[in-house]
């Protein structure tokens, strides 16, 4: 298995990560680890790179998931199937608020908490973000992509990766 979910934060990329990993283990990466620094400070994008093919390099079997088209592109070769999440925005805010403590991200859950309403309004500007994060750049990756490919429009489809 080498399969990239792609999708908006909220999606259910981690959520589905793990249902396809207990069909079929794997090595799992996500995204966040190789974007970011120290706090909410971009890596360098060749940096991010050179770390997410280091991580292919060392594993037969992989799911990677995240929201960084620009990391995404340079790797989609590498990846059997690409998966794209896009339930829409109110499902992906419905599940930013039901998301339990992320300690990988964030020091406590207070500060979680704190950041929510943040969280929330990105989530909103997917569909007019022209960034790497938007609706616009996840389109383009999933319709160029030539292999295997699925996209899912509502939760209940994931239950069939």
């Amino acid at each position: 298995m080498k399969v990239i979910l792609l999708g908006n934060a909220g999606a259910g990329k981690s959520t589905l990560s793990r249902k396809l990993l207990a069909k079929q283990p794997a090595a799992r990466l996500s995204l966040d680890e190789m974007a970011f620094q120290e706090g909410t400070e971009r890596r360098p994008l060749q940096e991010s790179i050179v770390e997410v093919r280091r991580f292919i390099a060392e594993h037969e079997s992989w799911i990677i998931e995240g929201c960084y088209a620009d990391i995404i592109e340079p790797i989609l070769a590498e990846c059997e199937e690409l998966i794209f999440l896009n339930p829409g925005i109110e499902t992906c805010v419905a599940h930013c608020r039901m998301r339990p403590w992320e300690p990988e991200k964030f020091g406590t859950l207070q500060e979680q908490n704190e950041n929510l309403e943040n969280l929330i309004a990105w989530v909103r500007s997917y569909e007019t973000r022209t960034d790497e994060y938007g609706l616009l750049r996840h389109r383009a990756l999933y319709e160029t992509f030539q292999g295997k490919k699925r996209e899912f429009n509502n939760p209940d489809q994931y239950e069939s990766a």
